[in-house]
C-alpha cells in the first residue's frame, strides 16, 4: 500500500483505507480546514505601479493600433 505524508503534520500514513486522507487523522484535517477558513493560505501577489512613462507608451501603442 502506498505511503503518503500528511500535508499538515508530515506523518507517513497509508493512503488506502484512510477515511481522513490525505490527512493522517481527523485532527489534522480539522486544523488544516481551520487554517483555510481563517485565510492563512494565500498566494503572494505582486503589486506593480505604472509610471507616467508606461501609461504614455501604452496610449501611444493604442493610438498606433487604431490608426492601422
Amino acid at each position: 500500500m502506498p505511503l503518503v505524508k500528511c500535508p499538515h503534520c508530515g506523518k507517513e500514513i497509508e493512503y488506502s483505507g484512510n477515511e481522513f486522507r490525505p490527512f493522517c487523522s481527523e485532527r489534522c484535517k480539522l486544523l488544516d480546514f481551520g487554517a483555510w477558513a481563517d485565510e492563512e493560505y494565500n498566494l503572494p501577489s505582486e503589486t506593480s505601479s505604472m509610471t507616467d512613462e508606461d501609461i504614455d507608451q501604452i496610449e501611444k501603442a493604442l493610438r498606433e493600433k487604431g490608426d492601422s
